[in-house]
């Protein structure tokens, strides 16, 4: 679906003509040499399209800035046919680029569909992108939209980029928080399912995780007012012990264990399921932890052999990384269970043999910056190369005004409860502005769904991944600014020019005068490929929302200050419907690679 493969005359392509003419001309003019030279954006305030840094030539050409720059320009004037004019600002070479060039490269961007995307290369190795890899204790949040948001949409950029690419979840489906709920519902379910409920089974599962913590903390208080100190009691509390004892069973195979577990298991994917279809995301391939936690215990054991692990006098294994800055760290208990790190070593060498991979992304909180580190580290040191291809997408937590949350406490704020609040503030704000006019109630609960989720998905993904976010969920909403359901209206206000334009405007203009909003237009257009690139080689959503609302700004200042259906001459007429209908394509197409959807009216 969305790839090509442009021709258009790019920044890069142009900046390489210039580099060229520049050292021949300093060469003829002056008899000097020189290996780079410094381009930048011209600066608003002057007329040009592309600036020459003069003062970086002073290092091989002596003499007055402007005096060199005025000779350069004029050189670069006639013996390079793309430039038109230029002028010299202090040190500073502004350069003019033709309105013939723009033409030109706006007519193959126009031409060119799926502009900016790249087809993957059958013969390059693929990348895996590992998002969501929840708890199968209780729902999605706010902290995993986050993280599914941010990890799909890696995905879809990496893949526009030009690589095959694989998503991927590891679902954290064992292990003792997983025992607490199994444990609370069979003490206090009476038989509850989501289908006697009428409940979500993940939501389901999650009421029972909330209600252990609950009776947990009744029985330390007693403990605690029985005598025991509070630490004692946190460890001796019989819910606790019975909980560990579950996850003994479970791990020797116990029928009725496994049986319950397998089921409020079902009933958790189910619910995810939901959440993930309502979300948009989706995976090519699921992994489980119950399938993978005894994963690199075989290769704990060969790096004991090979040095690389030390076994403590407990029996405990163990790497030194404080050569490297870091600290030790543990691989194997003492009593022979794997720990995460060890499932995680297993895993990533598995992943590598099922696929051929040239790069591993794992999409997680920082607050696992210092782990991931520790683990390329030992895959490195294990002898495998591809472990300097793997890559932490480190993101910041979600807050809202209210405060941070706890799932033990059941103080989250449920994904499927915020995608809902945002649907509902989308139909809210819409009403208010009175857009809707002439809408069924079908299509204005499609648009109001389509508005919220947009508004919510771009207000994350503009947003460094680094960085943490406080999400506002009504400054989402709004209809102006940074904002996804501004971008929307910008992409529905030009599908309603379109729908006016009832003529042929496909032909090719070659020879036009071209106003300075439609030169701006253009360039930012031009931009849409290196920005899928950078991002893609960043791992930042954030590159491609923030483009889209340069593009959007570039537009309503096009649309606002000139006419559009209302020219003249017909050419500019022609070409500015042209334009319009490509920057709308360069919208979806951007929104696309965010998993937001854009309505044709609003």
């Amino acid at each position: 679906m969305y790839f090509c493969t442009s021709k258009y005359f790019s920044k890069k392509m142009m900046q390489n003509i210039l580099g060229e003419a520049v050292k021949k001309g300093l060469k003829e003019i002056y008899n000097a040499t020189i290996e780079s030279v410094e381009f930048q954006a011209t600066k608003k305030d002057f007329e040009g399209d592309i600036t020459i840094v003069v003062f970086a030539l002073l290092r091989v050409v002596k003499g007055n800035p402007v005096e060199i720059g005025t000779k350069l320009g004029t050189y670069l004037k006639e013996n390079v046919e793309q430039i038109a004019d230029f002028n010299v600002v202090k040190g500073f070479l502004n350069l003019v680029i033709s309105d013939f060039y723009f033409l030109e490269n706006f007519n193959t961007i126009y031409s060119t569909k799926n502009f900016g995307f790249i087809p993957a290369n059958p013969n390059e190795k693929a990348v895996m992108v590992e998002y969501s890899s929840p708890n199968t204790n209780k729902p999605l949040h706010l902290g995993h939209i986050r993280n599914n948001l941010l990890g799909y949409s890696v995905a879809k950029i990496i893949e526009a980029s030009g690589k095959k690419v694989y998503k991927t979840q590891i679902i954290n489906d064992r292990g003792i928080h997983i025992c607490k709920s199994m444990l609370a519902w069979q003490r206090f379910g009476n038989g509850e399912t989501p289908e006697n409920t009428g409940l979500k089974g993940d939501k389901l599962v999650g009421n029972y995780y909330v209600k252990f913590d609950q009776e947990y903390k009744a029985e330390i208080a007693q403990l605690i007012k029985n005598g025991k100190t509070e630490e004692e009691a946190k460890n001796e509390a019989p819910i606790l012990l019975e909980a560990k004892e579950m996850l003994l069973k479970w791990e020797a195979g116990d029928k009725s264990v496994v049986e319950l577990w397998k089921t409020m298991n079902q009933w958790v994917y189910a619910g995810f399921d939901e959440t993930y279809k309502e979300l948009g995301v989706d995976f090519d391939k699921n992994y489980y932890e119950s399938n993978t936690y005894l994963l690199g215990k075989d290769i704990v054991s060969e790096g004991l052999k090979n040095g690389i692990f030390y076994k403590k006098e407990d029996g405990s294994v163990w790497i030194d990384l404080t050569d490297e800055g870091l600290d030790e760290k543990i691989v194997l208990r003492a009593d022979g269970t794997a720990v995460y790190m060890t499932q995680d070593i297993g895993t990533a060498i598995e992943r590598f043999k099922d696929y051929d991979l040239d790069e591993l992304v794992y999409t997680v909180g920082n607050e696992q910056d210092y782990h991931f580190k520790v683990l390329f580290l030992i895959l490195d040191k294990l002898g495998f190369s591809w472990a300097k291809h793997c890559y932490h997408l480190s993101y910041g937590m979600v807050d809202l005004p209210s405060g941070k949350m706890k799932s033990r406490e059941g103080t989250v704020v449920d994904a499927d409860d915020l995608m809902e609040e945002m649907t509902k503030t989308a139909k809210a704000i819409s009403q208010e502005l009175g857009k809707l006019e002439g809408y069924s109630e079908k299509e204005k609960a499609i648009l109001y769904k389509t508005i919220g989720l947009g508004a919510l998905k771009y207000y994350i993904l503009k947003v460094d991944p680094k960085k943490r976010i406080l999400f506002n969920p009504e400054e989402s909403v709004d209809f102006a600014g940074n904002t996804g359901p501004f971008i929307q209206y910008t992409y529905a206000r030009i599908q309603s020019i379109l729908r006016k334009a009832t003529f042929d405007y496909t032909q090719e203009i070659s020879e036009l005068k071209l106003h300075e909003k439609e030169r701006s237009i253009i360039k930012q257009l031009e931009l849409f490929p290196e920005t899928i690139q950078l991002a893609a080689k960043n791992h930042s959503p954030a590159l491609v929302a923030n483009y889209t609302y340069d593009l959007v700004k570039e537009y309503n200042s096009f649309y606002q200050t000139i006419p559009i259906l209302g020219c003249e001459h017909e050419q500019e007429k022609i070409l500015r419907i042209q334009i319009s209908e490509k920057v709308a394509e360069v919208l979806k197409s951007a929104f696309y690679l965010l998993g937001i959807q854009v309505p044709k009216r609003m």
